[in-house]
């Protein structure tokens, strides 16, 4: 007698991901995990179904996943002026001088997303207030760079704010000021905290809330999206709020898996076996976010030695070497994960000596090594550049590294110059990472780059612009496989949260996430892969995204997209 199952999958090109090129043409799911991988042959003799799925030569993968992104953030920005295609200072310029003919004076203008080094003719100098206060002085205006590490506000706004000559903001953040002691409107890091404490959040109103988050969701899973890290960011009042998923859930509208990161410290809730093991289970906490600095663009990441474009900064540490190691050692003694955002040099040291200082100063407290080995690994969020000492610290200890592969679409074009060619050489080392033995793991930090998951892949294997240069890569060396970078965003992501015993890969036992593709990923030239579409995407077995029809459908609900 046949086994019963709930669908059956056959005449696929099934890619396991269990290792290189392991690829079977059959799948068999039942109450939401894969219960047989293999021949059609065996699969239609030994299993049956009312639903059997011809795949009909066509590409199933793992669910991809994001291993870090903001995504109430993303949602954010649906409310805001996004600026991210402009081109040149003047086309934001005209785009808010639009967007203020259209407000009431004295409403708040705020955009996002701009980057000034994508502009054509004056794309080394961030805006100041002068430039803003050109738009309008009867509306305040506030503006928040691509990378969320720099903000610009108009003479309004920082009248209304109260920051006037010789401000000092204090540890972790930074106002600007001219020569004569006068705001030129630029903030960085945690002095933009100031303006979004001010600033109304039209996306915190239930409502609309609920409508952005749902339409965000499903923009994810038609990406082939199973699964997301959110992290939360109090300083720039990015919120995640796990009742907001799990109400989505109980109505059967959260088509993916999410895994929350706060940024303060909670009492992570109790798993049960039994609940670990359920593949309908979509909602659960990670661990802890910790900041050290800021980014490259906004010369805020820390670096051992000067800008080599502006020998005036370094960057800027937001906290000491003592504040973060004692709050991480405070977090992983009340078993929350650390993940630790890294983006310069002298950044990534601190880390590495605050992770060391937690794990022996644990030990001396009466943890075991066994115990630690146990523990979900640090998470070190970017780690964008890493000396080869660095590397070979790294290497000792149970680290994942975050990294985000479509930063260097950008970043090529302008690293050099900021950090100077030796620098740059120890940047963005991702072949050389996983080839010394590191696991790593890949997001997008959207709402900074687009959701995508396979302009993300893309970067990762051919290192090249949107315009598909250089030829060969940007530091070709550093270029992954398309089998090492889809590990990134299947097996890995699911190790860096312990879940790698039921996610990640396409075999007996784990959940039944799973994607359908257009075209084989590991057969196509590699400029391709940005234009892989999704055609199918299953969360546990249950389709929540189909392109063909147009239809999108959720835990057996029809809906028109």
């Amino acid at each position: 007698m046949k086994t019963k199952v709930d669908i059956v999958f056959v005449n696929g090109r099934i890619y396991t991901m269990v290792s290189e090129g392991d690829v079977v043409d059959a799948l068999c799911v039942k109450d939401g995990k894969i219960l047989y991988t293999g021949s059609k042959d065996i699969a239609m003799t030994t299993y049956e179904s009312e639903k059997v799925v011809d795949l009909e030569g066509r590409t199933m993968l793992p669910g991809m996943g994001d291993s870090h992104l903001h995504f109430f953030a993303y949602c954010q920005t649906q409310t805001t002026v996004d600026l991210g295609d402009c081109k040149s200072k003047e086309e934001v310029i005209e785009r808010l001088m639009k967007k203020a003919d259209g407000t009431p004076k004295g409403q708040w203008i705020k955009a996002t997303n701009f980057d000034e080094t994508k502009w054509t003719g004056d794309n080394h100098r961030l805006p100041t207030k002068e430039d803003l206060n050109r738009i309008s002085e009867d509306h305040p205006i506030f503006m928040k760079r691509v990378c969320l590490h720099t903000a610009i506000v108009n003479s309004l706004a920082l009248e209304v704010a109260g920051i006037g000559n010789d401000y000092v903001y204090g540890p972790g953040g930074v106002v600007e000021l001219s020569g004569d002691g006068e705001p030129n409107g630029v903030l960085r890091e945690q002095a933009t905290l100031i303006f979004d404490e001010l600033i109304p959040d039209p996306a915190k109103i239930p409502e609309i809330k609920e409508k952005i988050m749902k339409s965000a969701l499903a923009e994810a899973s038609s990406c082939g999206l199973t699964t997301i890290h959110t992290f939360a960011a109090d300083i720039w009042k990015y919120t995640e709020d796990f009742d907001d998923y799990l109400k989505l859930d109980r109505n059967q509208e959260l088509p993916l898996r999410v895994v929350i990161y706060l940024d303060t410290l909670f009492d992570k809730p109790y798993l049960t076996l039994k609940q670990m093991q359920d593949p309908f289970r979509k909602v659960s906490y990670g661990g802890y976010k910790l900041f050290t600095d800021g980014s490259l663009g906004s010369r805020s990441a820390k670096l051992f030695s000067p800008y080599t474009d502006d020998p005036k900064t370094d960057g800027i540490l937001v906290q000491t070497q003592n504040e973060l190691n004692e709050k991480m050692l405070r977090a992983y003694q009340m078993g929350l994960q650390p993940a630790i955002h890294s983006i310069g040099d002298q950044s990534l040291d601190f880390v590495l000596n605050a992770i060391e200082f937690t794990l022996e100063k644990s030990r001396q407290e009466g943890m075991t090594k066994e115990e630690q080995a146990t523990r979900d690994p640090f998470r070190i969020i970017h780690a964008q550049m890493a000396t080869d000492e660095m590397v070979e610290r790294m290497k000792k200890l149970p680290v994942v590294l975050d990294i985000q592969p479509i930063f260097l679409q950008t970043d090529m074009h302008w690293v050099g110059d900021r950090i100077g060619p030796e620098r740059a050489a120890y940047s963005y080392r991702w072949n050389t990472y996983q080839k010394e033995g590191l696991i790593l793991a890949a997001g997008t930090d959207s709402p900074v780059e687009s959701i995508s998951p396979w302009l993300n892949l893309h970067a990762a294997v051919a290192r090249k612009d949107k315009s598909l240069l250089p030829h060969d890569g940007f530091q070709p060396e550093e270029k992954m496989s398309v089998y090492d970078a889809l590990c990134m965003f299947t097996k890995n992501l699911h190790y860096a949260t312990g879940q790698d015993s039921f996610l990640g890969t396409l075999e007996k036992g784990k959940f039944a996430d799973l994607i359908v593709i257009d075209r084989d990923v590991f057969k196509i030239p590699v400029d391709e892969i940005r234009d892989i579409t999704v055609e199918e995407t299953y969360l546990a077995g249950r389709k929540v995204y189909k392109k063909k029809s147009g239809i999108v459908e959720r835990e057996g609900k029809n809906e028109s997209q």
